[in-house]
C-alpha cells in the first residue's frame, strides 16, 4: 500500500494518504475536500524487509558519517 503525498486545493494543506487502492478516491482530513492533487514527495521511505533500511549512510561509514565509531567518539 502506497504513501501518497496531496496538496489539498481548498485549504492548501499537505497531507500524506495511504492509498489501499488504485481507484480509491480520497479526501483531505482537514477539509474534507475531494479535490487534491498529488504532488512529488521529498522524502524516501525505508525498505521494509529485512528490517533494516535500505538507505545508504552518508559518507559511507557510521551513522555519523566517519568512517568508524568506537566507545562514543567518532575518530576520522
Amino acid at each position: 500500500m502506497p504513501l501518497y503525498e496531496y496538496e489539498c486545493k481548498s485549504c492548501d494543506d499537505v497531507i500524506e494518504i495511504l492509498v489501499r487502492s488504485p481507484g480509491e478516491e480520497v479526501a483531505c482530513p482537514k477539509c474534507s475536500s475531494a479535490e487534491l492533487t498529488r504532488v512529488l514527495s521529498v522524502t524516501a521511505a525505508p525498505s521494509m524487509s529485512g528490517g533494516g533500511s535500505s538507505l545508504p549512510m552518508a559518507g559511507g561509514g557510521e551513522a555519523c558519517g566517519a568512517p568508524r565509531c568506537c566507545g562514543g567518539g567518532c575518530q576520522m
